[in-house]
Order: C-alpha cells, then structure tokens, then sequence
C-alpha cells in the first residue's frame, strides 16, 4: 500500500513539474485578470510581452491564469510582477503586497460603464432609469471578482432595491467573463445580465450579438477600473528606477494594433487613490476587509 501511495505521489509531482512554466530569475513576469477567452487573451498579451520586452532590455513573459483570484494570487506569491488587473481585483492585490502600486490605465478606465442587457423576449427597452421591472427576472453576473461584472453591477442592484441579488432576482449566475455573460443572455439561459461595456462594443461590431435578440437596457454611471499595477519590490529584483521604466513603456503605447487588441485609445499615468471609489464600495458590500 505505501509503495503504491510513494509511486503515486512521485507521478503527481513529476506531472507538476512538466505543467508549471520555467522562467528565469531575472525574466519579468505578468499576467492578466482573465475576462475574455484564453485564445484571445493570449494573443494580446503575447504581443505586450515582445513589445516591453523591446522598451526595457530584459526577457518579458506573460502567463495567462483561470481566474481573477488566481491572477491575484499570483501576484501576491511573486509568480508575476505586473499585472493588468480589473479596479477589483487591483484593490485585492494591493491590499496584500506592501509597497504595490497601479502606475497606468486606459484613457477610457477612469470612466468604465457597466451594461445592463436583456434578452427580447423580456420586452425591456433602453431607459435612463435603473430598470426595476428587472425584479424577479434570472440575471447573471459575469466573474464574482469582476468590477464592471460583479462589483457595480451589485452595488446598484442593492442601492435600487436595498435586498441582496438572490433576493431580487428568481435565479443568480456568474459566467465567468463578459463574452460568456453577452452568449448566455442572448442565448435566453437568463434573462438579463451586466458586462463590460467595452466587451459589449467589440462584439457588436464583430457581429456576434444579434440585435433582434439582445439589447442594452440600462448603462451605470462612470467609475475607475483597469490598470497595471506593479509590486513595489522591482526596483530591488531588477535594479534602481525599473519601475519608472516600466510605467514610461505602458505611457509610450502607440501601436495601433497592439491598443486596438485591449481595445484602449492609450495609456495614462494611475496612481492608487484613483481607485478609492472601488474600495469604499468594495468594503461596503463586504467583498474586502
């Protein structure tokens, strides 16, 4: 029996072994919240890495992760040294690594918009008004540690009705990322959900949202959300002012390609306390100490 249990733990540690990535000490490694499909974030980040890569003199990698709290996660245990994290998933990481500091966002992030959708068969139309006939109806989210997907979206369902979600709603979900929340209400598995605005105008501009089926009926107001945050041990590991090169690399951005794959217009400068809205509405909702 015990030898049978040795054999099998040797399997199982060799087969960790073969699955986690090799990356040297001196590689800069970053990773990304994963609110898109692992194919397309792939692509995107795979060109981030050549390009900072390029701009800093040092062997750059991107690791992709299943989760935003795996992408905090890493982040915490030094697996990654940057990372572009939603305003959530930022404020978490921040919170738990001394020292880390969001140094840039898109021109668009300090004002992100959460959409509200529905499926047609619902009956619902664009209002300016929170739509409360959404009462009773099946809604999901899109990660349970997304901002524009969970955070928001929560924070104004509790303020219009003063009752947690389970409690308004017939049936509550989270899809996981945004294209999953987009397919699954014009599927009709629910009724209505709430996803990232910018997801919501890619799609519709690569056709995969069928207007006759899915519709915008209420858009949230502005709040602070992606951004690159960095730990505050760089400097340290990589050597003095490393950190300030990285944040001029994300500020010098230009390619169009590589901006259109986010989709941002650009890069600006961040700093921690732009994102002092989510962790006061994080706290409230008691989805951070």
């Amino acid at each position: 029996m015990m030898t049978r249990i040795l054999r099998r733990l040797t399997t199982l540690l060799a087969a960790a072994l073969v699955a986690a990535p090799v990356v040297a000490a001196d590689t800069f490694v970053f990773t990304a919240i994963p609110d898109q499909d692992e194919a397309r974030l792939m692509e995107r980040f795979s060109k981030v890495a050549t390009y900072l890569s390029d701009q800093l003199g040092i062997e750059v990698k991107y690791v992709p992760v299943k989760s935003y709290a795996a992408a905090v996660t890493a982040f915490r245990n030094d697996q990654v040294q940057l990372a572009w994290f939603g305003g959530l998933s930022g404020v978490r990481a921040r919170l738990l690594v001394d020292g880390s500091e969001a140094i840039a966002q898109g021109v668009e992030d300090p004002n992100f918009q959460t959409y509200f959708i529905a499926h047609s068969s619902t009956g619902l139309k664009e209002s300016k008004d929170f739509p409360k006939e959404i009462a009773g109806m099946t809604f999901t989210f899109g990660s349970k540690g997304s901002t524009s997907g969970r955070l928001m979206p929560e924070y104004h369902i509790r303020e219009q009705f003063g009752k947690k979600p389970d409690e308004v709603f017939s049936k509550v979900g989270f899809s996981g990322n945004h294209s999953k929340t987009v397919a699954l209400v014009q599927s009709g598995a629910y009724q209505v959900g709430a996803t990232n605005f910018k997801v919501w105008k890619r799609e519709l501009a690569e056709g995969k949202i069928d207007p006759s089926k899915l519709s915008i009926i209420w858009k949230t107001p502005g709040y602070p959300d992606y951004q690159w945050t960095i730990r505050g041990d760089v400097d340290a590991r990589f050597g003095a002012g490393f950190k300030d090169k990285v944040q001029a690399a994300l500020l010098d951005m230009k390619d169009p390609d590589l901006l259109a794959s986010f989709p941002r217009k650009g890069f600006i400068a961040a700093t921690n306390s732009d994102f002092q809205p989510i962790l006061d509405t994080a706290r409230e909702l008691k989805l951070v100490d």
